[in-house]
């Protein structure tokens, strides 16, 4: 079983052809072979799932400018250049100069090699894909703008170059998310915990999300608006997709009871409520409230509530970091996951380090079926109730945490491995081992020497160089410890 996704995956792709204009007369039917070469990317880049916008042919510096306001004006999140034979780069350096957005050249001629025995212009101006792209790069450089990655290969039979589109598609809808997301912020650090403070101005700047500072009783009021027909649809759902074993070792734990149960399905309810209510697309939080008190008991039982979200797209993170909050959108939205996680302790037998926590996960990406379990006290925080427990798919794995530098910007920190299938303990939090390259030691001291935050969003797949590509659409710095070694 899986949370079925709420919150759809898309963007807005815009594709535009570059060519030469002088070749139109001096090679009758070239204009429409090339358009059709066009046509073939431009049905690829649909089937990615992606809005796409085309913009036509360009072949001169007027057309290009002429384009410019169309394609300023279409609030793209990616703009593929379609190098379908050499064009002069005089239909480019106004495109550089002034777009806003990531850019990619894609230069995939039709033949795998030219059918030199029948060799001719025209053919060769078919497959010319190549030819102006170091002009392209070139201008770029002067222009003062980043030099644009480019996808490279044929037109047809490439599963590398498709891949290549695919991943940029997603890449899109990663920018796409981020720079509209209300990422809700609830509650205050958890005292001490210096790597939390996060400036909301400095997330807008750098992601283009909107932190919505939230008040604690937003969620109170809509809990004490459930009723008992919802809290029952929703504890049934709940058992639907967990089980609910008893308990092993840990005197903490015991089987889910029916009062943690009913109550973290009232704060599932009520946490749906207010998501729509403020129309969030995340939630980082932490409050502890007074002992006792009814608002205790709501804010300290999102945890169950915080997990169905996440699964459905809206990432929720605890301990009020909002910068994983972000890295877990990130993942989210490349569809890979995007758990809540931090290191726990190591296993120098297996080489392996548990990775996990506490608190709201991706349940998707759960190897079997998840686990709720009633903890007589949540460690290290107030309150008590239901708690999440499993483990990560076994197979690759990606971490990625955001730190922030002294100079106040964001630095991602990734790490690529394997989660392992192995004994985890039994305390109603997730954990999985994790193996990482050279080895567990050296691992995490590489890892910290980084500077990242102590959390960090946790996703299957080994997919660090594209969310090093998200980082620098977003002129941030990304390094991978593990880059080479895996």
């Amino acid at each position: 079983m899986q949370i079925e996704r709420r919150k759809p995956l898309t963007a807005r792709v815009g594709l535009v052809a570059v060519g030469h204009h002088t070749y139109w007369d001096q090679f009758e039917g070239l204009l429409d072979d090339l358009m059709s070469k066009f046509g073939v990317l431009k049905d690829r880049v649909t089937e990615c799932g992606v809005e796409v916008e085309a913009f036509g042919m360009v072949d001169q510096a007027e057309g290009a400018y002429a384009a410019l306001p169309r394609i300023k004006g279409a609030n793209l999140d990616l703009l593929f250049v379609d190098m379908v034979t050499y064009a002069t780069s005089s239909t480019w350096g106004v495109l550089v100069r002034d777009l806003d957005i990531p850019i990619v050249l894609v230069a995939l001629q039709p033949l795998k090699a030219m059918d030199y025995a029948h060799g001719s212009t025209y053919m060769q101006l078919c497959n010319d894909d190549f030819c102006s792209v170091p002009e392209f790069t070139g201008v770029a450089l002067r222009m003062g703008r980043p030099v644009p990655p480019v996808i490279l290969g044929t037109l047809y039979d490439d599963p590398v170059a498709d891949a290549e589109i695919a991943e940029w598609c997603q890449i899109a809808k990663v920018l796409h998310d981020l720079k509209t997301a209300r990422l809700g912020l609830m509650g205050h650090v958890l005292e001490a915990m210096l790597d939390m403070h996060t400036d909301p101005a400095a997330v807008t700047r750098a992601f283009g999300s909107h932190v919505v500072l939230c008040e604690p009783d937003d969620i109170l009021k809509q809990y004490r608006d459930v009723s008992d027909p919802q809290a029952q649809a929703k504890a049934r759902e709940i058992l639907a997709f967990f089980d609910t074993p008893d308990p092993v070792s840990d005197p903490l734990t015991s089987k889910l009871s029916d009062a943690d149960l009913d109550m973290a399905a009232r704060v599932a309810v009520a946490l749906e409520a207010f998501i729509e209510q403020k129309g969030l697309d995340g939630l980082a939080y932490y409050y502890e409230a007074e002992e006792g008190s009814e608002m205790r008991r709501v804010v300290t039982n999102l945890i169950v509530g915080n997990s169905l979200l996440t699964g459905a797209g809206f990432p929720m993170c605890g301990e009020f970091d909002v910068k994983t909050c972000v890295a877990m959108m990130i993942m989210d939205r490349l569809d890979i996951g995007g758990s809540f996680a931090e290191f726990h302790p190591i296993d120098f037998v297996r080489d392996s380090v548990l990775v996990g926590h506490d608190g709201p996960h991706h349940i998707n990406i759960a190897e079997g079926k998840p686990v709720l379990r009633s903890l007589a006290k949540y460690h290290g925080k107030p309150g008590s109730g239901a708690s999440v427990e499993f483990q990560i798919k076994e197979g690759p794995i990606t971490m990625l945490s955001i730190g922030v530098k002294a100079n106040g910007e964001f630095k991602f920190v990734l790490a690529e491995g394997e989660s392992l299938r192995g004994p985890i303990p039994p305390t109603g939090n997730t954990n999985t081992h994790g193996t990482f390259r050279p080895d567990v030691r050296t691992f995490l001291k590489n890892w910290v020497a980084e500077g990242p935050t102590h959390h960090f969003a946790l996703g299957i797949g080994h997919h660090a160089d594209t969310i090093a590509k998200v980082a620098e659409c977003l002129g941030i710095e990304a390094v991978n410890v593990t880059a080479g070694l895996v």
